[in-house]
């Protein structure tokens, strides 16, 4: 597992980045896990655009992901770590003795032939998925429930884990990647270890068409529009217009709170993100 540079034989090679993809196993997917993925381009179901810098792009098909981890005690067979196009982490393709077949996110360090359970009393190994009153404190956990029976919501980037700092009565503070300390119930799953394929953040694309295969159209700054579009826009010259960086309705767009004042979750929220 590793990243490719290039000879700068033409401009756009000059900075590129990509994985040399050696940790992947099994160059085609499996087509029982496959469903179709229609391409929105960031509008709504009326058609106005929802999502700014989206369209376009190469077809993608999604991959079913096991993010409940629900077949407790049904040991299963890591038969191959594959590519995902629509995330940044690689999956592992799951063989249960059962005959059943599913993905999961792989592991930072899960190869194929390894042997994986979920469920309580499962061994707090990598790759192992079990309730947050059975992993040991300070361990790094990835797709955490945060509703028992609901599935991973959080923690599922490549790269990316938290820890339990402690566990008091029903709840257990878990620390996320982005600092915040966090209330989850004991009873939620979550996934040993951390999600693999760190060297994620390190990729460059090189060019804007890698962009356009992604499906990411061009960003336009909002200094550089006119008052009518933008309200960073306007001005005599260059200016930045004197104002806090903000979208185009006006929403704040770096270092100001955006989260409502008061939501039914502050509550689980011990300490906020730095």
């Amino acid at each position: 597992m590793g990243l490719k540079k290039y000879r700068p034989v033409t401009p756009s090679r000059r900075f590129m980045v990509l994985s040399d993809f050696q940790e992947v196993t099994k160059d085609r997917p499996e087509r029982s896990l496959l469903v179709s993925k229609k391409r929105g381009s960031g509008r709504s179901r009326s058609g106005r655009i929802t999502v700014r810098h989206r369209g376009g792009g190469h077809k993608r098909r999604l991959r079913q992901v096991d993010f409940k981890r629900d077949k407790h005690g049904i040991p299963a067979k890591v038969a191959a770590i594959e590519y995902d196009p629509n995330r940044s982490a690689r999956l592992a393709l799951l063989h249960y003795r059962d005959g059943e077949k599913r993905y999961i996110l792989a592991p930072a360090g899960l190869k194929p032939g390894a042997e994986i359970v979920s469920g309580p009393g499962s061994e707090p190994a990598a790759g192992n998925a079990l309730p947050l009153a059975e992993i040991p404190i300070g361990m790094p956990i990835h797709n955490i429930e945060l509703n028992p029976g609901n599935g991973g919501k959080i923690v599922r980037s490549a790269g990316e884990s938290a820890r339990i700092m402690a566990r008091e009565g029903r709840y257990a503070n878990v620390k996320l990647p982005s600092g915040e300390i966090r209330k989850v119930p004991v009873e939620s799953l979550a996934t040993v270890g951390a999600v693999g394929f760190a060297e994620h953040e390190n990729l460059m694309s090189g060019k804007a068409g890698r962009k356009r295969w992604k499906g990411v159209r061009p960003t336009v700054r909002g200094v550089v529009m006119n008052p009518v579009d933008h309200p960073m826009g306007g001005g005599e010259g260059r200016t930045s217009g004197g104002g806090h960086p903000t979208s185009p309705w006006g929403q704040l767009a770096k270092s100001g709170k955006t989260r409502r004042g008061k939501k039914a979750t502050d509550k689980f929220i011990v300490k906020r993100r730095s």
